[in-house]
């Protein structure tokens, strides 16, 4: 229930405190708090109030607290907030929309303890006056548009200072060696800005760092090697940086750091045998980098490890049997390596390891069938010598098998092509990294966005040599999403089709997970059938339309088993550069084995294309494509999307058109609607009928 702040609460003089927090207030703040002159705390956290905030609250020079973040404020703040507050000592404003500059007259506030200005539109830089408060603890800046360089000042601010975030600012120069005076620092985050040159060594006189981060700068150079005096440092993110060298020897010797992320860099050399000594750590992620050599036996001390992330790299010998001592592992990757010999059965014993990556590299031998193997497919396993065991794969090798491997070989090969054809397209493409997809994107920016969907974002990435992709970066946040990417790999890494969308390539971290496709320059159906400058003719709308029922028929019928699509609509439908209609998006698509006909999902598809069954039961089948294929075939030709009144207004297609064409296509529809699955026809029949429609329009337009 909402509720607002009365209007004559400023007759209660008397009040010290008043705390409002989570109450889902509305409406504002009253010009009569202004009255409130004992008024010491004051807590409006967490609700719907909106501007003006009225001047009267800044001029109650008793407030030493003052906490109004997660509202609807906006505008800029009063000139002289900091002289008329004096005893300020905690100021909450974060997550709102103040704008203006970071007011330097904040500094007379001089007892002012905590400054929290976190998510909102301040800009320009950190005033140099801040160095005034000498109590100040903590400072929250974090994803406001800075936009300015990391003064050398900061090393002036208070000696009591523990916490600093400004993460996300647009912050760019290089870190200033004054940081190493703010002696009292536990938690110093910076990630996320374009700081550059190198981290300085002046970092070490942090003695009470925990937590730091530069997570995804331009900082560049090796890692200080000084790091290893910081004995109380828990959390260290330098991930996604321009770092070189190697990694020295001393920060293997930090026994308490709990997680460890060097990922995304171009760190070198080999990994030392001391990295068993970090006993402690629950997360390594040392992905994406150019480390070679063995991975050392003693990791298998890192008994607490749950995360361990080495993919990416150019990592030799075989997997260590002592990976069965760390109990504790959740998620291992160890793919794009060079890495050979057997998986070691040993492994079966990690329970609680739910996700497993060997992929491209040069592994043979039995895949492991015990434990939580049973529940990895085969994109776990993909691209590597001569695994054999797994359903997916050949069976294992005896003196009889060897000498019938011709006709074996002839027996496998549907069972096998899906590894086939991914290890052909590896000679023919780059493997993506991130920093790969970074660059070809340009940092991922918004002038590079082709659209955003319910699982992720799409950009147009360009080479330096001119090629274009489309990559698909998809949301980390969102529930599931590792099934998500999963099946989407799984499904276009099985296809080959003129009709269905080509995946390139595949980028996947613990961060960041993305595919890389071919571009269609002419975007998606939807595009063509709904903006008002994009005509299509009559023939090109059958070509587009039997295009997608090629593209469904090799989807049912052409692979070993059928695969549902589940979400055919026009945005999922692209066009190339010859209106060449191909089907994309695979994120929630089925696939059918063992004879089922139906299989049910809790997962649904957009409203409007959505078959009846699958919506009001969830049970899926080749008919729901069926029927979804008919919709979108409804809309090309009508341009009335589903919750249109189809049949009321005039057709979006040229009145000199051979309307007898139109009237074939719905009569075709109306055998592909009906709300029982079994009496909708296959997409093989909808298909011929297509292509005689076509044919005799032709015909038509002939005579």
């Amino acid at each position: 229930m909402e509720c607002q702040i009365p209007a004559d609460i400023g007759n209660l003089t008397n009040l010290e405190q008043l705390g409002i927090e989570y109450a889902n207030l509305t409406g504002v703040i009253p010009r009569g708090i202004g009255n409130l002159y004992k008024l010491e705390l004051l807590y409006l956290g967490q609700n719907k109030l909106r501007d003006p905030i009225p001047h009267e609250l800044f001029n109650i020079s008793t407030l030493r607290e003052l906490s109004i973040p997660t509202n609807d404020f906006r505008g800029i703040l009063p000139p002289t907030l900091g002289v008329t507050l004096p005893n300020l000592e905690i100021l909450y404003l974060g997550a709102n929309r103040f704008t203006g500059i970071i007011l330097p007259t904040l500094s007379n506030a001089s007892r002012l303890k905590s400054l929290d200005l976190s998510e909102n539109n301040f800009f320009g830089e950190i005033p140099h006056s801040l160095g005034n408060c000498r109590y100040l603890r903590k400072l929250l800046l974090d994803e406001n548009p800075l936009n300015s360089n990391l003064p050398v000042s900061i090393g002036n601010l208070s000696n009591s200072l523990d916490s600093i975030n400004m993460f996300h600012c647009g912050i760019g120069g290089e870190v200033p060696r004054s940081l190493g005076n703010l002696s009292s620092m536990e938690i110093l985050n910076l990630a996320s800005n374009g700081l550059t040159g190198i981290i300085p060594s002046s970092i070490s006189s942090l003695r009470q760092l925990q937590w730091i981060s530069f997570e995804d700068n331009k900082i560049e150079g090796p890692i200080p090697s000084e790091f290893w005096s910081i004995s109380s440092l828990r959390y260290l993110y330098l991930n996604s940086n321009n770092l070189t060298s190697s990694v020295p020897t001393s920060l293997w010797s930090l026994n308490d750091l709990l997680e460890l992320d060097l990922s995304i860099n171009f760190l070198n050399g080999s990994l030392s045998s001391q990295i068993g000594d970090m006993k402690t750590l629950i997360k390594l992620n040392l992905s994406v980098n150019q480390f070679s050599g063995d991975i050392p036996s003693t990791i298998g001390a890192l008994q607490d490890l749950q995360e361990l992330s080495l993919e990416h790299n150019n990592l030799q010998g075989s997997i260590p049997d002592s990976i069965k001592t760390m109990l504790a592992l959740q998620y291992l990757d160890l793919s794009f390596n060079s890495l050979a010999g057997v998986i070691p059965n040993s492994l079966e014993v990690l329970l609680d390891l739910q996700y497993l990556n060997v992929s491209y590299n040069k592994l043979q031998g039995p895949v492991p069938r015990g434990g939580p193997f049973m529940n990895f497919t085969i994109l776990s396993f993909l691209a590597n010598e001569t695994l054999c065991g797994a359903p997916w794969f050949q069976p294992c090798q005896t003196s009889q098998h060897r000498s019938n491997k011709k006709v074996l070989l002839l027996v496998l090969l549907p069972i096998g092509s899906a590894v086939l054809i991914l290890g052909i397209s590896l000679l023919l493409t780059k493997r993506a990294s991130y920093h790969d997809l970074r660059r070809v994107t340009n940092g991922f920016s918004r002038s590079n966005l082709l659209g955003s969907g319910t699982f992720g974002s799409v950009y147009k990435g360009v080479s330096t040599n001119g090629i274009i992709w489309a990559i698909k970066v998809f949301d980390m946040q969102l529930e599931g999403l590792l099934k998500t990417f999963d099946t989407e790999c799984e499904v276009l890494c099985r296809l080959r089709h003129r009709n269905l969308i080509k995946v390139i390539s595949a980028c996947s971290n613990p961060d960041f997970k993305a595919l890389v496709l071919e571009f269609m320059p002419n975007g998606s159906l939807e595009k063509w059938l709904h903006l008002d400058h994009h005509v299509l003719s009559i023939m090109q709308r059958l070509d587009i339309m039997i295009d997608v029922a090629r593209g469904l028929e090799y989807l049912h019928y052409g692979y070993s088993f059928p695969i549902i699509h589940c979400d055919l609509k026009p945005s999922n439908i692209l066009l190339d550069e010859d209106m060449v209609a191909h089907v994309s998006d695979f994120a929630i698509a089925k696939l059918l084995g063992g004879g089922e006909s139906h299989v049910q999902t809790k997962t649904l598809a957009t409203i409007g294309y959505i078959a009846p069954e699958h919506g009001l039961e969830g049970l899926v089948s080749t008919r729901c494509d069926v029927y979804s294929f008919d919709i979108t075939m409804i809309e090309a030709f009508t341009g009335k999307r589903p919750k249109d009144e189809m049949f009321t207004e005039e057709l979006s297609i040229r009145p000199n058109e051979n309307m007898a064409c139109v009237s074939s296509i719905l009569q075709l529809a109306l055998s592909c609607t009906s709300d029982v699955p079994e009496n909708r026809i296959i997409i093989k029949d909808a298909l011929t009928t297509l292509e005689k429609i076509k044919t005799q329009f032709l015909q038509r337009n002939k005579g």
